[in-house]
């Protein structure tokens, strides 16, 4: 007689209620961690000096240690050549006069899967404008060739895709521990914004504010 109590007492467990309460309770926390990617996430082989998340460097920085903000792409991020998925090499520098966002993502990161389309969106949008976005992986170009392009063509990405390779990476990134990360630079040069992570409901709107400044930025016109 006991045993049959347990068993029953078992199938009352998963009742409809507490079954979807946990469901919904699992989506909320999924929610809250589709943001970024950080570097225990996957363990994909990325440029030597940058971890399977895109982070620069081989330790974590320290947590009191944050780098003075980059407001001017340094000479060494814009006059890079960085291998391109297709055609000849990626250079900022080409980029000079135009607003220019700059992803740097990874085929296995879920939020840059997200934020993709979104950004085909964007190009489309402000194209005619002169706004431009590069897409640079941050994974290892000999190991994720075939994988990168797959994942431009499922997502009809219509901007130039490459590698960021890891002194670019590096210098970007700055220490931070996730992707994907964005920079919203204006005709002169200068970052307006950088994003770290992605959000549909917040981070959007945010870039395309940030574009819309970069749009108007006086100091492009000296």
């Amino acid at each position: 007689m006991s045993e049959n109590k347990n068993t029953n007492s078992g199938k009352t467990l998963w009742t409809p209620a507490r079954l979807a309460f946990t469901i919904l309770v699992l989506s909320l926390l999924a929610a809250v961690g589709i943001s970024s990617c950080t570097s225990g996430d996957e363990a994909h082989k990325s440029p030597p000096g940058v971890a399977g998340n895109g982070r620069a460097g081989s330790a974590p920085p320290a947590r009191n240690a944050a780098p003075a903000p980059i407001t001017i792409l340094p000479a060494s991020v814009v006059d890079a050549e960085l291998k391109a998925v297709t055609g000849a090499p990626i250079k900022l520098s080409s980029y000079s006069g135009k607003v220019l966002l700059v992803n740097l993502w990874a085929t296995w990161c879920g939020p840059c899967r997200l934020e993709t389309p979104e950004l085909v969106k964007l190009h489309k949008e402000f194209r005619a404008q002169g706004v431009e976005i590069v897409g640079l992986s941050t994974e290892d170009p000999e190991d994720s060739a075939d994988a990168v392009r797959e994942f431009v063509h499922n997502y009809n990405v219509d901007y130039r895709v490459g590698w960021s390779g890891q002194e670019v990476a590096i210098i970007l990134m700055q220490g931070r521990d996730a992707i994907p990360q964005s920079f919203v630079i204006s005709r002169s040069g200068r970052v307006v914004k950088r994003f770290v992570g992605f959000s549909p409901t917040n981070t959007l709107p945010q870039i395309r504010e940030a574009i819309q400044e970069a749009l108007n930025d006086k100091a492009a016109a000296d």
